[in-house]
């Protein structure tokens, strides 16, 4: 009887190790795969090296110095390794791992260096060669972006996730980070290097997006799924003394030209007045008017520092309330 379960147990393992070296084999190949068929279609996609662990209950392939270039997009990403990591019984649930060491990011001649702790992401795949997205997280302990040696933004924890919910084509999103900290550069476009403290005390969201297609692995190879609707359940920032509340529906067209009402409450709103004039986003002659307008409608508030407005998207253009801000952004992936 002993020596019967010795043979059962010897081939149980001979059989698992034999199809742990298959499947990892086979995704090895398929992330290798991947990097030439981009090459195929114009990208720059290459590493130094390739190696496969985590005998017997998961893989682990690591690339070493992969790097990521879309002429088209002007967009490219470098790495000193990343790891994918899933469970050896299926593949299609991966845990990425990044390099502590600095990032790369690149938008044409512009490159920002991501300096991040403890930073993975999940990728959630459904069985199948569509490998249809069923959920995708990024989390991150202390991080900071710098370009040309110049703190941009940083924070103490990062949270991004956006999961399939009901129809395929549908996913909820949801992002928080703690302790964001913006660089000296947005500071001054804001006009509060010294007004506001240095971290947000909130900086969260959490809305719903449908989308023309699932996300699936032709967001990568063919175009990326563009939105067709836009459910914002809640995106609240706290700055200090600054307070905004956000939520509302759009619906965005094949143009990715948006109609549909935002509902926002804005606490200490002249300040935010300022900050969007020195951004650019309000013209100076606007200035005076906007604010004899939005101090008239909080008045009939009763609290002259809190507002409720309603920023209104109609045929290509924009108002905050009756008044008109310009031409509507476009929502368009690229």
């Amino acid at each position: 009887m002993m020596r019967r379960l010795i043979r059962v147990f010897v081939f149980i393992a001979l059989a698992w190790s034999a199809y742990w070296f298959i499947a990892g084999y086979g995704l090895r190949n398929a992330l290798t795969g991947w990097f030439d068929r981009q090459q195929e279609l114009g990208w720059q996609a290459e590493f130094s090296g390739v190696s496969t662990a985590g005998y017997p209950f998961q893989h682990t392939t690591r690339l070493n110095n992969p790097a990521l270039a879309d002429p088209v997009n002007g967009t490219a990403w470098s790495a000193d390794w990343i790891e994918f990591q899933s469970p050896a019984i299926w593949p299609g649930r991966q845990m990425l791992r990044f390099a502590a060491t600095p990032q790369r990011l690149s938008y044409f001649d512009q490159t920002t260096t991501v300096q991040a702790e403890e930073m993975q992401a999940e990728l959630h795949l459904q069985p199948g060669v569509a490998l249809v997205l069923e959920k995708m997280a990024l989390t991150s302990e202390r991080w900071l972006l710098t370009t040309e040696g110049d703190p941009q933004a940083g924070g103490q924890t990062l949270s991004l996730v956006m999961e399939q919910s009901g129809a395929p084509e549908s996913y909820g999103i949801a992002s928080k980070i703690d302790g964001f900290t913006p660089g000296d550069d947005l500071r001054r476009l804001m006009r509060s290097a010294s007004s506001l403290p240095q971290s947000f005390e909130k900086l969260e969201m959490d809305m719903f997006v449908t989308f023309d297609k699932p996300w699936d692995r032709t967001a990568l190879e063919i175009r990326r799924p563009q939105p067709v609707s836009i459910d914002l359940r809640l995106a609240e920032v706290k700055w200090g003394e600054l307070r905004l509340f956000a939520t509302g529906e759009l619906d965005v067209d094949e143009q990715g030209i948006p109609t549909g009402e935002i509902a926002m409450k804005a606490e200490n709103w002249r300040d935010m007045i300022a900050m969007a004039n020195a951004a650019g986003a309000l013209p100076d002659q606007a200035v005076d008017p906007v604010t004899r307008a939005l101090g008239f409608m909080a008045g009939l508030g009763g609290n002259p520092n809190a507002l409720d407005l309603q920023l209104n998207f109609r045929d290509g253009f924009v108002a905050l309330g009756p008044l008109p801000l310009g031409p509507a952004p476009r929502l368009v992936l690229r």
